[in-house]
């Protein structure tokens, strides 16, 4: 199978190393809009040649959408224009409901399969790309019914062969919930790493006093605004809902903190660790899973 990578970062690079080890993809094709991009990933091994969109979209007999997603509204239209008629288009942007809207009257919109692997990590650009980063994780398809049934069992193919479990879900719902699992406390963290920084103009000597604990808090502020802030902007709706509630609970510690409340404090500490309950039933899963995955590509 030829396949198409729009985008060779860190999500596009690491599908293309997994499914060209698997054996699924023969030869992979990259495309890019910095051209050093491009020409770094095939130097890494992540894409056999760098070419056009164009080209890409004519030669591919599957091609995965991974730029950020103020583009892929712009792009997809026109990818689905050039595409055989036995080609599949899936994207893996983090908002969905723009994207399927964007999509929804095109001739071509049985062909796309409209995808979020909830994978990934701070970094970015072609060197980020590993092997191994889906295994164990969850993919989300929407608009199933949307896509034609050969198109959305060879994703779901790719999807299994990547080692994640795929739940379906419709576009808007998909929104509603990574504003509060993921976007939410991307935004947290970029804004904690500014709040920290404008201390640190007045308090030079701050940051030799960071600990891991502010390392891991703060991490997410190292990832590419290029990606953020259009998903921001995409997801502003439901983004702007779950800031309030956040904001409500910032709030309401304020004002136990200042009344110097401890019991309440405590409470609300207590409450919030009920969290360890929920992470910890996903880390077991999630390990089942890459020991299924690891058994399934023995056999």
């Amino acid at each position: 199978m030829n396949l198409g990578i729009i985008g060779v970062g860190l999500i596009g690079g690491s599908i293309a190393l997994d499914l060209k080890k698997s054996g699924l993809a023969s030869r992979v094709l990259g495309a890019d809009q910095l051209e050093e991009t491009g020409e770094e990933a095939v130097r890494l091994g992540l894409i056999d040649e760098c070419v056009t969109v164009d080209r890409l979209a004519v030669e591919s007999d599957l091609i995965v959408a991974a730029i950020p997603v103020g583009a892929l509204v712009q792009l997809l239209p026109d990818v689905l224009n050039r595409i055989s008629p036995t080609c599949v288009v899936f994207d893996v942007g983090s908002t969905k409901k723009q994207i399927c809207d964007a999509l929804d009257q095109h001739p071509g919109r049985e062909r796309f399969v409209a995808a979020h692997p909830l994978a990934g990590t701070e970094n970015s650009g072609p060197r980020a790309a590993f092997t191994g980063l889906f295994a164990g994780k969850t993919n989300i398809i929407c608009e199933r019914s949307r896509s034609a049934a050969d198109a959305l069992a060879r994703v779901e193919n790719v999807f299994s062969v990547l080692g994640m479990k795929t739940v379906y879900m419709d576009a808007d719902e998909h929104d509603r919930h990574v504003a509060y699992v993921s976007h939410l406390s991307h935004v947290s963290s970029f804004l904690l790493g500014q709040t920290v920084l404008d201390i640190e103009k007045d308090e030079r000597n701050i940051f030799e006093l960071a600990s891991t604990g502010f390392s891991s808090t703060v991490r997410l502020a190292k990832s590419s605004p290029d990606m953020w802030a259009p998903i921001f902007e995409q997801n502003a709706r439901y983004l702007s809902q779950a800031l309030l509630e956040y904001i409500m609970h910032l709030q309401k510690f304020h004002y136990h903190l200042v009344k110097g409340d401890v019991k309440e404090l405590h409470q609300m500490l207590s409450s919030a660790n009920e969290i360890r309950r929920v992470l910890d039933g996903i880390e077991l899963k999630t390990k089942q899973q890459k020991e299924k995955t690891v058994i399934l590509n023995r056999v």
